[in-house]
């Protein structure tokens, strides 16, 4: 396979809020209307990397940005917007540094809150949508993760809590990242994800994201799902002990050109578990059919 179809990066962005990295993958001189991916919170870019390196073997150019949600290694400038919305403006600007149009946005658990912001809104650079296991309507946290958003909310507590992530057994524990895989995980990259919340700068800017998630917010964007005409691709995992079916179906059912469809015995991480999956359905949404490969 020749560099140009390898995943690149780790990239910078230099965005108002501050400098992103990103990774990119694919040919360059793709035909095809590239994604942008948006990950959730505590994890980075790399969540990404099995689905883009399928979609830039079929010649789909892909970015993934570490947004500053935890895991990121750059904090971001002292007055920047960190609320899900600003998160929102902030990935918009992404878009615009590299000059990228129709878009198909690409969002997992918290990033497809904020891909459904960012669809309620200014959707002048993007085409379509694929959106996963997520936070929508009034699960925003999920019930069951309100109590580590609480805790986000306050530096001096996560600074307290994050020395016991040191141990693989705790993050890939039934309190942490373990409920949202389907299959082992990767023990160096779930430690590359809290690494980062030793530095007091990167726990604020994670306490600025925390305190502006309120289920409002989500019921607020719904309202305007039927002004997005692009198509929208809604991708389930059906065993998710957080964002549950019926949550993907209504989700589904806010969009005027919108289809729905379940993973048997999926989790939150799809993108991780069931790459085949998810890239097939972002090649669906640009247009594509990708070449039958290993799942």
């Amino acid at each position: 396979m020749s560099t140009e179809h390898t995943t690149a990066g780790p990239l910078v962005a230099e965005l108002p809020q501050g400098d992103i990295s990103y990774r990119a993958a694919g040919p360059r001189s793709s035909s095809h209307p590239p994604v942008v991916f948006v990950h959730g919170l505590l994890v980075d870019a790399r969540l990404w990397e099995p689905v883009a390196e399928r979609l830039a073997s079929d010649g789909i150019r892909s970015y993934a940005p570490t947004l500053p949600l935890g895991s990121h290694q750059r904090p971001m400038n002292a007055d920047a917007d960190l609320s899900p919305q600003g998160i929102a403006a902030l990935t918009r600007d992404f878009l615009e540094a590299l000059d990228l149009s129709d878009v198909t946005v690409v969002g997992n658990d918290t990033g497809g809150a904020i891909c459904q912001l960012m669809l309620s809104g200014d959707t002048s650079r993007i085409g379509g949508a694929v959106l996963t296991n997520c936070d929508a309507f009034g699960s925003f946290p999920p019930r069951g993760l309100a109590p580590l958003f609480h805790a986000l909310r306050h530096p001096g507590l996560v600074a307290c809590l994050a020395p016991a992530l040191r141990s693989q057994a705790v993050r890939h524990g039934p309190l942490a990242f373990g409920p949202l895989s389907s299959g082992p995980l990767d023990g160096a990259l779930t430690s590359d994800w809290v690494q980062p919340l030793a530095g007091k700068a990167i726990r604020h800017d994670l306490a600025k994201f925390a305190r502006g998630v309120r289920p409002g917010l989500l019921l607020d964007a719904a309202g305007r799902f039927g002004q997005f005409t692009g198509p929208v691709r809604i991708l389930w995992g059906d065993a998710d002990p957080y964002f549950r079916v019926e949550l993907g179906r209504r989700l589904s059912e806010s969009f005027p050109h919108a289809t729905f469809t379940t993973v048997p015995a999926g989790r939150t991480f799809l993108p991780l578990d069931r790459p085949a999956e998810v890239a097939n359905e972002i090649a669906a949404a640009t247009g594509r059919s990708l070449r039958a490969g290993p799942v």
